[in-house]
């Protein structure tokens, strides 16, 4: 069948379908093969070409179009939609093109506007750029032209179905058995930690293991933009997430309304998914009064965290710049810095304890980090974490009885 075949028998579908009710998948799948066997008898079709066409169908009307077959194979972290130019994936830690793309930004519009209407954000030329998520979990970017100049723009992060485990960060070498003990002591101590590193370096990820070490006994409360934490084993468990606002009236409640709200809610632990802006005021606060605390940053290393804390607090109110860097010194015990190598592969490249502040600098104790070696026989980068200094503010895992 060609375009128009294929859009005629479509938008016939679509007349069939009770639009005044939610209709259940079963129903829909009943009047697409309804259709497309009237359709067979006026041109012959394969049973395989009547089995894509059948799934091609659902999938533009009840899913994400061309989408839904890259979201549902496990091998694709990344997808990448530039308009109707091309659709890019990452996998494997490579990015690559494919030889699909929409056939027209309306289409590419009708999926956007799935995405946003599933999880209550509204995107139109009021608010063109949104943040939202998959119901699995996804991370959901949108910009819409004509912001984005060569059309609507689509990026979503997957992320896979079970959370990364600590033993599969081992295998992948990403961590060292000595550390991974050394870090559960933290954690279950309540240590409060601060996760760094670029785009796509594994920051979600690795937050969700270390949530893995914090006993079912705590009151632990996430907050977040858009709920992407992963966190099991956790009974007395809250999930917060940001809302925009909207015509309807919705007032916007923000990372920072979210953190002040927390505080009253008797957290024994609070997880922000990432500090990227004045709620890092808030965050700074909550290390400083008793709150046990776990959190992301954009950072190029544990020593430029500083400086972006620096940055984002002074976004908030003003405040002298050696009182915000006694507050980072008091209020974190420790910094890991995460990057993604050139061969695709995610590290825990550094481990730091902010110790003192001396002049105008913060000194940093390198605790563990990680020493390139080389390249395997099949491309890969070899390298060790190394253990080369000692944790001084053992004050809380002497009290947690570690």
């Amino acid at each position: 069948m060609d375009k128009k075949q294929n859009a005629d028998l479509q938008s016939a579908i679509m007349q069939k379908i009770d639009l005044s009710r939610q209709m259940s998948e079963e129903e829909v799948r009943e009047i697409i093969d309804e259709q497309i066997k009237q359709e067979s008898k006026k041109h012959c079709l394969e049973v395989t070409a009547r089995e894509q066409l059948r799934r091609d169908i659902f999938y533009s009307i009840r899913q994400l179009g061309i989408l839904q077959e890259l979201i549902e194979n496990p091998e694709i972290t990344e997808i990448m939609v530039n308009g109707t130019d091309g659709i890019f994936i990452e996998r494997k830690g490579k990015l690559e093109k494919l030889d699909i793309c929409f056939d027209s930004v309306e289409k590419l519009r009708h999926v956007i506007w799935q995405i946003t209407a599933g999880c209550n954000r509204v995107v139109n030329e009021a608010s063109p750029i949104v943040d939202a998520r998959l119901a699995d979990g996804a991370r959901v970017n949108v910009v819409l032209d004509p912001v984005a100049i060569n059309g609507p723009i689509l990026t979503i992060r997957r992320f896979p179905p079970e959370p990364i485990t600590v033993r599969q960060l081992l295998s992948m070498e990403t961590l060292t058995g000595e550390c991974q003990n050394w870090l559960e002591g933290l954690v279950q101590a309540g240590c409060n930690i601060l996760v760094s590193g670029g785009t796509g370096s594994g920051k979600t990820t690795f937050l969700n293991v270390l949530s893995q070490f914090i006993p079912d006994t705590e009151r632990v409360i996430t907050i977040e933009d858009s709920a992407e934490l992963q966190i099991r084993g956790i009974t007395n468990l809250v999930s917060l997430e940001t809302r925009n606002a909207n015509v309807e009236g919705c007032k916007e409640i923000t990372i920072r309304d979210l953190i002040k709200a927390s505080l009253r809610m008797r957290p024994d632990r609070i997880i922000v998914g990432e500090v990227r802006g004045r709620e890092a005021v808030d965050m700074l606060q909550s290390v400083n009064v008793g709150h046990s605390a776990m959190t992301t940053v954009h950072a190029n290393s544990v020593r430029d965290v500083v400086s972006r804390l620096e940055t984002m607090v002074l976004m908030g109110m003003e405040m002298p710049l050696t009182a915000i860097r006694k507050q980072i010194v008091s209020g974190f015990d420790l910094m890991i810095h995460l990057g993604r190598l050139k061969d695709g592969s995610r590290r825990v490249l550094e481990i730091a304890e902010p110790t003192e502040v001396v002049g105008e600098e913060v000194k940093m104790q390198t605790i563990y980090k990680f020493e390139i070696k080389g390249k395997k026989p099949d491309g890969s980068i070899r390298g060790e974490l190394k253990s080369t200094g000692e944790f001084k503010g053992g004050e809380k895992i002497k009290r947690a009885g570690w």
